[in-house]
Order: C-alpha cells, then structure tokens, then sequence
C-alpha cells in the first residue's frame, strides 16, 4: 500500500502536465459517452418495445399498403386481443416548414387500447373521440411548436396533397419509452373520406396493423397465426413482435451505427496513447530518481507499482472529470436540443445506466495499459547508469 500511495503522490509532480493529460482523457472520456448516448438513444425503441404488440404489413415492403378488410381478420386471430389499423400520413406545418414530426392516421377508440402507455387526459381523450379533425400531439412537439389544446391547425400534406385542417384535441405523454413524444395521431376516416373522392383504387387501404395480444401468448406463435392466415391471399403479409419490427429499421443503418461504435473505441485508444505519452515522460525525467531508489533496496516491482499507480489515478481523475461534464453538456445540452428539434429520431436522449460505469472502469483499465511500456522500462533500469544521468 506505501508503494501504492507513493505512485499515486507522483501524479502532482507537475501539475500543469497532469492537468492537461487528466482534460485530455476527459474529453476522450465525454466523446465515448456522447456516441454510446448516440447509439443507446437509437436502439431505445427496440430496447423498449412491449412485449404483448405485434405488427402485420405487407410481405414484400413496408411502404406497400394492405387491404383494410384485413384488420378484421387479424382481430378474429386467436390471441389477438384488439387490433388496430395504421397508416402513415406524411405532412409539414407550414409555419414551420424545416420541423419534421411523424403523422400517422389510425382507428382513435382502439389506439389507446393497444397503446396503454399512451396518457391523455379523459376530456381531451373524449374530444379527440368526438371530433372527425381531432388530432392529439406529443408533449415534446407541441412544446416546441407551441401548439395548445383547441387550437385549429392547418397541415400540408407530402403523400396526400393539399392542406388539411385539424383541431388539437389533446396532448399525450407516455408512461414509457416504447413511444416517442413527437408524433401526432388523427382518425383514419377523415383520411380515407379524402381518398375515396382523390384516389378511389388507394381507398380503404392501411399501412400496419398493430396487434395487442392476450396475456400468456407467445408473439411468435400469433404472428405465424396471422401470417398463415394470408397465405392463400393476393396480398400475404409478415408479423413481427414489436421488438423485431423495430429492430428491422435499425438494419437500414445498421454500418453507420457500426462506424459510431468502432469511432467510440478509437477514441479510447487514443487517450491510451496519449496517457501512455505522457506516463513515459514521466519516467525519462525520474530516471536519476529511480536510480536511487534501487540503490537504498526499492524492488523492481515497486517502480513497477510507482508508475501503473500514477497512470491509474490520472485514468480515474480524467474519468471523473469527463463523467461530470458529460451530464450537463450530453444530456441535459444536446439531450434536450435533439428531444425538442429531432424527436423523431432521437425521442429519448439520455445516458444510459450502463455507461458511466463502463467509462470509468475503461479509463483506469487503458490509464494501466498505457503504463505497461513505460513501468516495465522503469524496472529494467541499470543502476549504475541510472545513477549517473542527470535531468
């Protein structure tokens, strides 16, 4: 423990040195932290997603549509508690033209049954029941937009032209992170009323189906009910439990969310090399130094022990500063900016649980790597030699 504390001691030799190394792993420590952050905030939905939903499209693509009759046959499968009918929309506000925001038609009555963690407040909920316009909108874009409860709002459609007026019935949050905060639901009927005047053949036609399914099932096993269903149909479908669903677009980019989780370790590497710079100048400058310490009886494994000690502690020190920076800068800065301005693509942004500690324990572990080198030149010293250099 003496020889422990004596390396740890040597760490404020020379103070502004040791402080810019311990800035330098900080940085390296917040940059791992913001990618890991980047990564987690993308996975959320599959990491997240319910257990008990399972979701039909159609067979060949997402983006191609299926017959609307087929919501009925879904809920008629054995399992399938409640089924509802989903479409994507696809529309701007054209007072806020460079915002995007998901606009997704669906059945009102039975969203709230297989989205449970959906929260709106029964008089909104009952509003937005009521009204054919009603629409209810995520807390965090109606925060960002401004939008309030009541307020008449006109929407530029992209897939259905023309502007589209709509009454915000209400403002949902969410009990968990399976949904984001930044999308906004409307009644089907008043999009498929349009279509039947514009686009008689698209009529009565949905995007997905999604499945609540009865307690105890297993959503592979409905799925397959589902999905053999169709099997005889012009148009055959494929079901997936929710997770598998949304891990199925993180397939699109799965080579960029591979970049950004090697770039996270590179950066790591790079700190080593730096700390691992820095630790063998050290022992250049003490060679003198050590040299006597050999001579009056010191072991070559306590400068073994003097050297990883220090290059442990600069690796905890930078850890340490580079984790409490990490919260206000990550979290609580651009956290919140991505929420409120890219909601649809990072709806939560927040460092993950796991992280901190991987990041602390990762910057003593490379901190000891780093003085591998430089500890076992220190134990390998020739006294004699050592005794003569000076400076």
């Amino acid at each position: 423990m003496r020889a422990i504390s004596l390396g740890v001691r040597n760490v404020l030799r020379n103070r502004f040195r040791t402080s810019l190394t311990i800035l330098g792993v900080a940085v390296a420590i917040l940059a791992f932290v913001l990618l890991r952050t980047v990564l987690s905030a993308w996975t959320i939905a599959a990491d997240f997603a319910a257990k008990d939903r399972v979701v039909t499209r159609h067979k060949v693509s997402f983006i191609m549509t299926l017959p609307g009759k087929y919501v009925d046959d879904v809920a008629e499968t054995p399992g399938v508690k409640t089924a509802l009918l989903s479409s994507w929309f696809g529309a701007k506000d054209p007072n806020h033209p460079n915002e995007f925001f998901g606009t997704i038609a669906v059945d009102p009555q039975k969203f709230f049954e297989v989205y449970d963690e959906v929260v709106v407040p029964e008089d909104q909920k009952a509003a937005f029941f009521a009204e054919r316009r009603g629409i209810i909108i995520g807390s965090a874009v109606a925060k960002k937009l401004g939008y309030k409860v009541g307020q008449r709002l006109t929407l530029t459609g992209t897939i259905y032209p023309g502007n589209w007026d709509f009454i915000v019935s209400g403002i949902y949050d969410t009990t968990r992170q399976s949904v984001d905060k930044s999308s906004m639901f409307f009644h089907y009927d008043y999009l498929n009323e349009w279509t039947k005047q514009k686009r008689p053949r698209s009529a009565d036609q949905v995007g997905w189906i999604i499945s609540r399914i009865e307690k105890g099932r297993r959503p592979a096993d409905v799925a397959k009910a589902i999905d053999t269903k169709f099997d005889d149909s012009d148009i055959q479908t494929l079901s997936q439990d929710e997770r598998t669903f949304n891990t199925s677009f993180l397939g699109m980019i799965s080579a960029v969310l591979k970049a950004v989780d090697v770039v996270s370790i590179v950066i790591l590497a790079i700190m080593m090399l730096i700390l691992g710079n820095t630790i063998a100048m050290g022992v250049r400058e003490r060679t003198h130094e050590y040299g006597m310490l050999r001579a009056i009886g010191f072991l070559p494994k306590h400068l073994v022990i003097f050297v990883v000690g220090e290059a442990a502690t600069v690796g905890l020190l930078g850890g340490i500063v580079g984790l409490l920076i990490s919260y206000p800068i990550v979290e609580q800065g651009l956290g919140r900016f991505l929420e409120e301005n890219m909601g649809a693509f990072f709806p939560y942004f927040r460092i993950d649980s796991k992280t901190p500690p991987i990041a602390l324990t990762l910057s003593i572990l490379l901190g000891v790597c780093a003085a591998i080198i430089p500890a076992y030149r220190a134990s390998q010293l020739d006294v004699a030699a050592s005794l003569r250099k000076i400076g």
